[in-house]
């Protein structure tokens, strides 16, 4: 078997599968992504709004009672409701700032203190509410047709008061209709964490019985700027429940809107590194509708139908995580929530890597030093196969004479020719294979990390040092002037592809003159492929190509055996 070409297909698999997201997914447009938004959105809510229920009271059976329609976030207030404006009110933590509106009770921002929409120390947070009073706000709620979703509601409270034994502060909004429904919503903050406690009390108020769904919708849209790795990563609705995980991608929504009826963990909206997810706490839910129209995305969920007699009431909670993806931080929440951090095929190997990342992190408060580290100790782990492997190709080298002969010999002989192939490779005991095993073990630990560098918000804006201040963008030394495409000097790549060139010239070929110089275009090929890769993921690949380098050497320098003359 000729072990360069296996090599070169190898290689080939590389290209394809990295160069996917550079060279088939087109550049996101910002300016027609957004009016393809607005327009878009606006036709969700005419939708919405064309299938809204007028009644005020529901007293039909249930059977028709069950199949009201959630009605449209900008739906007209109750005639009986006094017209004022809406007074806002806003809880400051050490982790977010959010502002809750009294119309709709709902969140109409969430700034995160700790993560920076740009790699700038003057860039403002990031903001997790994007959508606008139009396409609906986090997070409405809805009791059947009766209780609009879009209610003036009063503030109990003048101010936000954390307590200094709990670190909590709770928000109560009250609201009552014609129809003799009031509603009381209250919001549980905590100084130090993303987790919040919501409820909604449904009150009969009225005379008569009432019947209705209780429902919780959110609308979002992408959390930041989009870029050519962000559009090819998974960006939408997910949900968990007894059968694992389910992220449903925007294009399926293109038939319609998707419903799930059951018992779930949670919902979410998620982007690469942060998500608005919520947890039901108390009744299972009975429907979950998802839906999407461009880039923005509902999530409605809805309780089973529920009666109230006449003074009575009932309790809706849910718990809500507006923050980062950071798996530490949702291991300790439980509900299964980590699940949210899912690297597809690679997971088994990808989270363990990211744990032991963090770890380094720890000890040398560098994520870039955490990298080399981690690299040393894979190739610490591959170093006895890769030895072995190694050694095989450079005594197929040392072969490769006698196998010229065996070639020309019985070149109109096939069998014979294979035949004494084997009998070459059994007498000097050389493995045709040995060379490349070690790169298809590699195979998935290389895409387990650069899943990891790509994803995990722990790499998001993280500095290593000089000119590289974020390991999950590409590497650029800006020299004062913007290079055609690549705006900066890519130096840690170029250095990159300078080491596997001087690689491929130690690495032992067994390939015609021909094939040899197609493969010294190979580390040409990979430095493009890698210019806009993440900086961290060049990183590993350099740090990777030095110890190969040293470990080819300490292979040429021992003694060449002999290799007997003849055929």
């Amino acid at each position: 078997m000729d072990m360069r070409r296996a090599f070169l297909a190898i290689s080939i698999s590389f290209i394809i599968l990295l160069g996917y997201q550079y060279f088939f997914v087109p550049p996101v447009q910002q300016q027609q992504g957004q009016q393809a938004t607005e327009q878009s959105a606006s036709q969700t809510v005419q939708t919405l709004a064309e299938t809204q229920q007028q009644p005020s009271q529901i007293s039909q059976p249930v059977e028709q009672a069950a199949a009201i329609t959630p009605p449209a976030p900008n739906v007209v207030p109750d005639p009986g409701q006094a017209v004022r404006p809406a007074k806002e009110i806003t809880v400051d933590t050490n982790l977010f700032v959010a502002t809750i509106s009294e119309r709709g009770g709902v969140i109409t921002s969430f700034v995160l203190k700790n993560y920076r929409q740009e790699n700038d120390e003057n860039a403002p947070g990031v903001e997790l509410v994007k959508t606008s009073p139009e396409q609906g706000l986090p997070l409405t709620f809805s009791w059947g047709s009766s209780f609009p979703q879009d209610t003036l509601y009063t503030l109990t409270q003048e101010d936000v008061v954390f307590s200094p034994d709990t670190g909590t502060a709770t928000v109560e909004l009250r609201a009552q209709i014609a129809s003799g429904l009031e509603v009381i919503r209250r919001y549980t903050f905590s100084q130090n964490d993303y987790l919040i406690d919501h409820s909604a009390t449904v009150v009969n108020r009225s005379g008569q019985v009432l019947q209705g769904m209780a429902g919780l919708q959110q609308r979002n849209l992408p959390f930041v700027k989009l870029t050519k790795a962000s559009n090819w990563l998974f960006r939408g609705p997910a949900y968990h429940d007894a059968n694992g995980l389910h992220e449903i991608k925007l294009k399926e929504f293109e038939d319609g809107k998707q419903s799930i009826t059951g018992s779930i963990d949670w919902v979410a909206y998620e982007g690469t590194y942060f998500m608005c997810s919520i947890i039901p706490t108390t009744d299972p839910v009975s429907t979950l509708t998802l839906d999407a129209a461009g880039e923005l995305v509902s999530i409605d969920v809805q309780s089973a139908l529920d009666t109230l007699a006449p003074n009575t009431e009932k309790t809706y909670s849910h718990q809500l995580f507006y923050g980062p993806k950071k798996l530490s931080l949702l291991n300790e929440i439980g509900a299964n929530l980590a699940k949210v951090v899912n690297f597809g095929w690679f997971d088994i190997i990808a989270k363990p890597m990211l744990y032991l990342l963090n770890w380094f992190y720890g000890v040398f408060g560098n994520y870039g030093v955490a990298i080399i580290m981690v690299t040393v100790i894979l190739k610490a782990l591959f170093w006895p196969i890769t030895q072995k492997g190694l050694k095989s190709m450079k005594n197929m080298q040392k072969l490769q004479p006698k196998m010229v002969k065996i070639k020309e010999k019985y070149k109109g002989d096939p069998t014979k020719m294979n035949q004494e192939m084997m009998n070459l490779y059994k007498t000097y005991k050389v493995n045709p294979l040995g060379g490349c095993l070690p790169m298809v073990l590699q195979i998935p630990v290389f895409f387990s990390l650069y899943k990891v560098l790509l994803q995990s918000i722990e790499l998001r804006h993280a500095p290593f040092m000089l000119w590289i201040t974020d390991l999950s963008a590409p590497d650029r030394l800006y020299l004062g002037f913007d290079l055609p495409y690549l705006g900066g000097l890519p130096v840690l790549t170029l250095l990159m592809g300078a080491s596997m060139f001087l690689q491929q010239k130690m690495t032992p070929t067994t390939a015609d003159p021909t094939q040899a110089k197609i493969m010294m275009f190979l580390p040409l090929i990979f430095t493009v492929m890698f210019v806009n890769f993440a900086s961290g993921l060049v990183l590993y690949w350099f740090v990777n190509n030095l110890l190969s380098i040293l470990q080819q050497y300490l292979i040429n320098r021992q003694r060449k055996p002999a290799v007997a003359s003849g055929s």
